[in-house]
C-alpha cells in the first residue's frame, strides 16, 4: 500500500498508527506473553532521508520507555539490540527490556529502523525535490498484550494481581459492613456518598454493595483483582463520620489506616495522595528488585555463574556473532541490550580481552 500511496515527496513523511490483531504460528503458548493470536499497537513510517527514519525510531522507544516508568510502574531498560536479536530486514532494532517476578526478561516493546530494506524489496520510491526517483526510509514499532503480562509478573503477588494506579481501572472500591438490618441503610447511605464524592474528584471507584457475598470475601476478591485501595465502612464508621482504608501493596494491619475523616476535602486529598505513593512504591520497589538482579561480569565464568543463579549479567562486548550464539547454545542466556545509558571509557570484552566500547547486557527471556 505505501508503494502506491507515496509517488512524490509531498506525500512524505507518511506516518501510519493502527491498532490490529495478528496471528502466527506459535509452538509453545504463554498467556499474554506468547499467543497464537494478540492485539497490538503497530506504527508503520516512511521518510525522505535516513537521519528522519532515525529519529523516528528513537522517539518511539522513548515513548514506550516513558510509558512502562510513568504510567505501568515498570523501569524497564532501554536500548539497541545486537545483531543477531535484530528483526529481520531492520537495520537498528531498538527494544524495552523488563524484569520479571522470575528475572526472567521480557522484551515489553521494539522499534525498528528499516532502512531501504522494505522499499528496495516493494518498489516503494518518491520523486525527490530535484525530481530524481528515491527509495523511500521506513520505520515500525510496536506494543502488544504481552505487556499487560508483564504488568502481572512484575507486581503481582501471592494473593493475586496488583496494579499501578494509574492503569487500574477501579483505583478504590468500598466495602460496606452491617450485620443488623437496620444499620444496612445508614451504612449504604455513607458508602454511597464516599463513592460520589470521590467519583467528582475524577477517582475511578467501585462500590460493592452485593449482599451474596460476605466483607471477607469481596477483600481476597478485590486484592485478587488488583485495586489499589480499598474503603471500609461499617456502622462506628457511620458513627464517627469517618472511614478505614487498606492499600493494597502493604499487607495486613501495616497498610491499613483508620478513622479518615469522610469530610469530602480531606478524604479527597487523602485518597489521592496514597494513590500516588502506591504508584511511586510499585516503581521503586520494581528498580530495587531489578538492580539487585543485575550482575556485573568481567569473564564468561563471570556471566556463566550469574546465570545460572537467575540473574542478569552486564559486561563489555565486542565478540562476533559466533560468540553470541555460543553464549546462548551453553546458559540459554542471549544479548537482551546494548542499554541506551553506557559507562565511560574503554572496556575489555569479558569473551576475547579486545577493546569493547559498550557494556550488553545478558538474561534469559520468555
Amino acid at each position: 500500500m505505501f508503494t502506491k500511496w507515496i509517488q512524490s515527496y509531498r506525500d512524505l513523511p507518511l506516518l501510519i498508527n493502527q491498532w490490529a490483531n495478528v496471528t502466527r504460528w506459535e509452538m509453545r503458548t504463554k498467556p499474554f506473553v506468547r499467543t497464537l493470536e494478540f492485539l497490538w499497537q503497530e506504527g508503520h513510517t516512511a521518510h525522505a532521508t535516513p537521519e528522519e527514519a532515525e529519529n523516528e525510531a528513537i522517539q518511539m522507544i522513548d515513548i514506550y520507555t516513558k510509558f512502562a516508568y510513568e504510567q505501568a510502574a515498570i523501569p524497564v531498560i532501554a536500548g539497541r539490540k545486537s545483531k543477531v536479536e535484530t528483526f529481520a530486514g531492520a537495520n537498528k532494532t531498538y527494544t524495552i527490556e523488563a524484569m520479571m517476578g522470575d528475572r526472567k526478561a521480557l522484551q515489553a516493546g521494539t522499534s525498528h529502523n528499516l532502512g531501504q530494506n522494505f522499499s528496495r524489496a516493494f518498489g516503494t520510491q518518491f520523486l525527490d525535490e530535484t525530481g530524481q526517483m528515491q527509495h523511500v526510509w521506513q520505520t515500525s514499532w510496536a506494543i502488544s498484550t504481552r505487556f499487560v503480562g508483564g504488568i502481572i509478573m512484575t507486581h503481582g503477588d501471592d494473593a493475586g494481581l496488583m496494579l499501578p494506579p494509574k492503569l487500574a481501572p477501579i483505583q478504590v472500591v468500598i466495602v460496606p459492613i452491617w450485620k443488623k438490618d437496620e444499620e444496612k441503610v445508614a451504612v449504604l447511605n455513607a458508602a454511597s456518598s464516599v463513592k460520589e464524592v470521590l467519583r467528582t474528584a475524577g477517582i475511578k471507584v467501585k462500590l460493592d454493595d452485593s449482599e451474596q457475598r460476605t466483607p471477607g470475601w469481596k477483600f481476597n476478591f478485590w486484592e485478587m483483582k488488583g485495586v489499589p485501595l480499598r474503603i471500609e465502612i461499617g456502622p462506628r464508621d457511620v458513627s464517627s463520620e469517618s472511614v478505614v482504608i487498606s492499600r493494597r501493596d502493604v499487607p495486613g494491619k501495616q497498610g491499613k489506616v483508620f478513622g479518615i475523616s469522610m469530610e469530602p476535602s480531606i478524604l479527597v486529598a487523602f485518597v489521592k495522595d496514597r494513590l500516588h505513593e502506591i504508584q511511586s512504591s510499585l516503581l521503586e520497589r520494581a528498580i530495587a528488585f531489578r538492580d539487585s538482579n543485575i550482575v556485573d561480569v568481567n569473564s564468561y565464568d563471570d556471566l556463566k555463574v550469574a546465570i545460572s543463579q537467575g540473574k542478569w549479567a552486564r559486561g563489555p562486548w565486542s565478540a562476533t556473532n559466533e560468540d553470541e550464539l555460543k553464549v546462548k547454545e551453553e546458559t540459554g542466556a542471549t544479548i537482551r541490550c546494548f542499554p541506551f545509558e553506557q559507562p565511560q571509557g574503554i572496556k575489555r570484552c569479558f569473551m576475547t580481552g579486545d577493546p569493547a566500547e559498550e557494556v550488553a547486557i545478558f538474561a534469559k527471556s520468555y
